[in-house]
């Protein structure tokens, strides 16, 4: 096991790396000029603009900027804000909660509906319930993340009224928040009324992202049941005149679960990815609404910091999957 390990954390470097390197390329790829975006409609003088090019370091060549970057790197320094001229460390975290508040909801949202829909669809293996359930979760993987949101605010909202359009939380109610998750903040708040509004303004937002996640756990769970469906074991159970419950809930699934739990660990990078196009339709003030944003205005350093952090969130949150799968099947350790 010990060597598993190893080899799974051996991997960790590389990829630190890669990705670094990706991260520090894809803002430059841009167009557009960081140093004339902050300077805006005023303009400045060439002296100026020489000055903070020295400044911030775009003078030197891309290979020493990268360098200089890594170093930072390794020290746990991700840099200043060109924007906002505030850690960028720090940033991350101050806004990290809300996107990690709407990404633990959505995924819960997908495991609740999408074990048991592909459950259902294994057991009825050809009849309508399994023709309608993944042809729905097939329409649902399928649908753009922001087309789908906007159909939900246009019938929901705008139609329905039922549903808030944007935001945490309403505008009406102020308390600390200290936690920086909004279900928690406005559960220790005692005012009335302001955990049901950050309910209402979690629905949406939770739906949109979490239907991807849920459309490929429901498949996965369909094709790991109906695999198991057919071993001797869950013959036998059925033969033994066990109940469909306990022969498909505590038998099948047992044993189904661990291809779907790769696959939710898998999911991380869709919340991630999702999360950026999420929150910046519902104005969701998290890591992707911020990303958008110092793309927008050339924040490199905003950007590079942020791109690494989700890709280790989800190295870990990887990591962590393979360990378990380790676990649950030996077999797999020596792989």
């Amino acid at each position: 096991m010990l060597g598993f390990i190893l080899r799974r954390l051996g991997t960790f470097i590389p990829t630190f790396i890669g990705v670094s390197i990706v991260s520090f390329l894809f803002i430059r790829l841009l167009p557009g000029d960081p140093i004339l975006l902050m300077a805006g409609e005023r303009g400045m003088s060439d002296d100026r603009y020489a000055q903070l090019m020295t400044q911030f370091g775009f003078d030197k060549p891309l290979l020493t900027q990268y360098w200089d970057y890594l170093n930072g790197l390794i020290r746990g320094d991700l840099g200043l804000s060109f924007k906002t001229k505030r850690p960028v460390w720090d940033e991350f975290f101050a806004l990290f909660p809300a996107t990690l508040e709407l990404s633990l909801c959505a995924i819960a949202f997908a495991i609740g509906l999408g074990i048991p829909a592909g459950i259902v669809a294994a057991v009825n293996r050809g009849k309508w319930p399994d023709q309608a359930l993944m042809s729905t979760a097939l329409v649902g993987y399928s649908m753009p993340i922001f087309w789908w949101a906007l159909l939900l605010i246009i019938f929901f909202s705008g139609t329905l009224g039922w549903t808030p359009v944007s935001g945490r939380i309403s505008l009406m109610f102020f308390f600390p928040t200290d936690t920086g998750f909004m279900l928690i903040d406005s559960f220790r708040s005692g005012q009335a009324g302001a955990l049901a509004s950050a309910v209402e303004h979690l629905i949406l937002p939770t739906i949109v992202l979490g239907t991807i996640p849920l459309a490929v756990i429901a498949r996965q769970t369909r094709s790991a049941m109906l695999e198991v469906l057919s071993e001797d074991y869950v013959r036998t159970a059925k033969a033994k005149g066990l109940s469909p419950l306990r022969v498909n809930g505590v038998h099948a699934l047992r044993n189904a679960m661990i291809p779907v739990i790769t696959v939710i660990g898998l999911s991380v990078g869709t919340l991630m990815a999702g999360a950026i196009l999420t929150e910046t339709i519902f104005s969701w003030p998290g890591i992707g609404k911020w990303m958008v944003e110092g793309i927008g205005s050339r924040d490199y350093t905003a950007v590079q910091g942020g791109l690494l952090m989700i890709a280790v969130i989800v190295m870990v949150v990887n990591l962590v999957v393979d360990l378990l799968y380790g676990l649950i099947n030996p077999k797999i350790r020596q792989r």
